[in-house]
């Protein structure tokens, strides 16, 4: 994040939020700023290392229940993760390339269900000069806010520990120097080692090639897409045939991971089955997969399907643990988890 800010700065040094002028300022940073090239590709890269680590963060939390032991942390984190997604949205819209402005212009479109709301936002009714500099006025600002949800995210952290498969009120914690901050360091060195790969040699197509060139309002992309991270959202556009009905479905999805730390009974049922958690990545890779496809009737059908299938798991599987309630269980005991003063026989 450290990252994205510094060469965010450097950047919007010589950035201009002009629809004329925006592209231009872009090929003038790639060949005529020293090094400019290489602070708009770890700037450009880093956005999807970003997402790619908060993916496997995320799944870290999932398996340590981290959101039934250290709730706040957890309410922190998806504060966080609401904060992002915008300022990665915005992001992509600045070079002013084919797909950023399809693309832009594509999610605005989706405010034109509520009255009004497409105008306050884009400064008229399409994307245009006034829409560019509010976009690069809120990419600039919400970096710190970020950083402040991020200080909070530490703090509570930092007041219980992290959490671990046993649950976070046990004895048998290890010592986070030498043995956490080794495996960090490994974990780091790998992926500047991938960054480094990326950034010198472009090894991996991070990018849409249609964004390599400059908007032509009369030419619409074949296929319009969002950068990788964004995809599974796409996939419940392409999924959902009504428009408005569609973004509701989308905006409310960003809160599902509110759903864990406050339905108690939800918690205990995916601590309780590890397959859920398979469940859950499984879900989200084929919805990456099926965002990125055309708008096909059988890609369609698959993200329909692909939504609605853990409906009747979620609601009828939080039913099985009513008995354990009735008998007053304490949550965590049957996960190997100790409740304190108390040992195992």
């Amino acid at each position: 994040m450290i990252v994205q800010i510094l060469t965010g700065l450097l950047l919007g040094l010589h950035y201009t939020p002009q629809i004329k002028e925006a592209y231009t300022t872009i090929m003038h940073i790639l060949r005529e700023v020293y090094f400019g090239w290489s602070f708009r590709s770890l700037h450009s890269s880093g956005a999807s290392f970003l997402f790619f680590l908060l993916a496997l963060h995320l799944g870290r939390a999932l398996i340590y229940g981290s959101y039934f032991s250290i709730p706040r942390v957890w309410f922190s984190g998806a504060g966080l993760f609401l904060f992002l997604m915008p300022t990665a949205f915005l992001g992509y819209v600045l070079p002013w390339g084919q797909m950023s402005f399809w693309g832009a212009t594509v999610i605005t479109n989706l405010f034109s269900g509520v009255p009004c709301l497409v105008p306050w936002v884009c400064g008229g009714f399409l994307v245009s000069n006034p829409s560019l500099s509010r976009f690069f006025v809120f990419h600039f600002l919400l970096p710190f806010l970020i950083v402040g949800f991020f200080s909070l995210h530490l703090f509570y952290l930092h007041a219980l520990s992290s959490s671990q498969p046993l649950g976070s009120n046990t004895n048998n914690k290890i010592a986070f120097f030498p043995f956490i901050f080794s495996k960090d360091l490994f974990g780091f060195t790998l992926l500047g080692l991938l960054g480094f790969l990326e950034i010198f040699f472009d090894f991996i197509s991070l990018s849409h090639p249609e964004n390599a060139f400059e908007v032509t309002v009369l030419v619409t992309p074949l296929h319009i897409v969002p950068e990788w991270y964004f995809l599974e959202f796409y996939a419940i556009l392409k999924a959902v045939p009504n428009k408005i009905a569609g973004f509701m479905i989308l905006f409310s999805s960003l809160f599902w991971g509110a759903v864990f730390g406050e339905l108690k009974t939800l918690s205990r049922l995916v601590l309780s089955y590890s397959l859920s958690f398979s469940g859950i990545f499984l879900v989200g890779f084929c919805a990456l997969w099926i965002g990125g496809q055309l708008p096909q009737e059988k890609f369609i059908s698959s993200g329909r399907f692909l939504f609605l299938a853990p409906a009747p798991h979620c609601i009828l599987n939080p039913l099985r643990l009513f008995p354990s309630q009735l008998y007053g269980l304490t949550p965590g005991v049957g996960l190997g988890v100790r409740p304190q003063g108390t040992a195992f026989p």
